[in-house]
């Protein structure tokens, strides 16, 4: 019975991991930051896995699983960059791209346009160097060692592959938007 709820709990952990992240990175307890940072990845390998192998998947941890892991992320860049750890036009970049997937589904499913709701691979690929990112950004302060060797062309590839993230989601909305034109004039 319990391993039938064990993915939304993690996912519910996972949620409640990105405030808690951001206190931790506030108060400049980066080791334990990087930690909670590591277990929200983990859990949500776990309950993905879980939800997939078993055939526990719901529609509240479909739903709750992709704003568990924007809300971390979203958490840990604006965090960072208030403590000027991480530029904060790759920050406004990274919320950009968001607003702007999350606006043109609101817009898409408003309209009843037939839009696929899943991840495609440019957004898998965004999501991994976004989490590298953060990652080696944590592991610098909680470790105190020099990122310099790396930084900013680390920041430009995340926001490049942002930005092509943005534009094979837009590519899939433009989809729906033209699909909902002939279905009008069919």
């Amino acid at each position: 019975m319990l391993l039938r709820h064990l993915p939304n709990l993690l996912t519910t952990l996972r949620l409640a991991a990105a405030p808690a992240t951001a206190g931790l990175l506030a108060a400049g307890h980066f080791s334990a930051a990087l930690a909670l940072f590591i277990f929200a990845g983990l859990s949500d390998a776990a309950d993905g896995f879980l939800a997939k192998r078993f055939g526990l998947s719901t529609p509240l941890g479909r739903f709750l699983d992709p704003l568990a892991d924007k809300a971390l992320m979203l958490a840990v860049f604006i965090t960072l960059a208030r403590l000027d750890e991480v530029p904060v036009w790759l920050t406004a970049t990274v919320i950009a791209r968001d607003l702007l997937i999350v606006s043109g589904l609101a817009v898409a499913l408003a309209l009843r346009a037939p839009i696929s709701i899943k991840p495609v691979m440019a957004g898998k690929l965004c999501t991994a160097a976004q989490v590298v990112y953060i990652g080696l950004h944590l592991a610098s302060l909680a470790f105190g060692f020099s990122i310099a060797w790396i930084s900013p062309a680390d920041a430009y590839i995340t926001a490049g592959v942002a930005f092509a993230s943005a534009i094979a989601y837009s590519s899939v909305w433009l989809n729906a938007m033209q699909s909902i034109g002939r279905k009008d004039f069919a």
